[in-house]
């Protein structure tokens, strides 16, 4: 009977929460329909103008990226290679990988969803075979380990599969909610909510990353 009571208080709870957020957007939909209502022809087409000029902006900054190997999870064929590929992007995911574990699949094959949702964000991959000096120099121990580059720095690290619900049948969106934590690319969601139902149950601290500096 308690369990009961408390589903339908919960229910009630959400039900509520939902016709609140429905009321907010019809209010601000009207809000927006009352000021294009209220401009005259020259207000409009300054809009209009506006409007396309962002989208002008938008489609030169994706071909940019995607001159600059955007846009795909890029094999880079040595250490001395991952130093130059963050002169020429803010944002870079590079996994760190070898061909033994087989959970490197696992991983590749959501880095590479993301790396054509996220061009905003350069994802690359290397051989850790290829890279000794440089996984001592990052303390990469863990393999499969993506680093989270920004600005140059290395921001995080995704080690294995712990943050990941410690399982190999993670969804993509668990990934990208992890990488959005770290500020790595442009997340949509809510960090405070990650896309499945309990941390807990996974013993995984969420909330608070470490941030690992070199």
């Amino acid at each position: 009977m308690e369990a009961d009571a408390s589903v339908d208080m919960f229910s009630k709870v959400l039900e509520n929460q939902l016709l609140q957020t429905t009321k907010l957007v019809e209010e601000h939909l009207d809000s927006e329909i009352q000021n294009l209502d209220q401009m005259d022809e020259d207000e409009l087409e300054r809009l209009k103008e506006k409007r396309l000029e962002a989208l002008r902006k938008a489609q030169q900054q994706k071909q940019e990226w995607l001159s600059k190997g955007h846009g795909e999870c890029r094999e880079i064929p040595s250490e001395r290679d991952f130093f130059q590929e963050f002169k020429k992007t803010k944002k870079v995911v590079c996994h760190f990988y070898r061909y033994s574990p087989f959970r490197y699949k696992i991983l590749g094959k959501h880095l590479m969803i993301l790396s054509k949702k996220h061009l905003e964000t350069k994802f690359l991959k290397l051989n850790v075979g290829k890279a000794p000096f440089l996984c001592e120099r990052l303390c990469i121990k863990v393999i499969p380990t993506p680093a989270l580059v920004k600005d140059g720095k290395t921001q995080n690290y995704v080690v294995g599969f712990t943050d990941l619900r410690n399982t190999d049948d993670f969804p993509t969106e668990t990934l990208e909610w992890r990488l959005g934590c770290s500020d790595i690319l442009n997340y949509s969601g809510n960090l405070m909510e990650p896309p499945f139902q309990s941390q807990k149950k996974f013993g995984i601290n969420f909330t608070k990353l470490e941030k690992k500096t070199i």
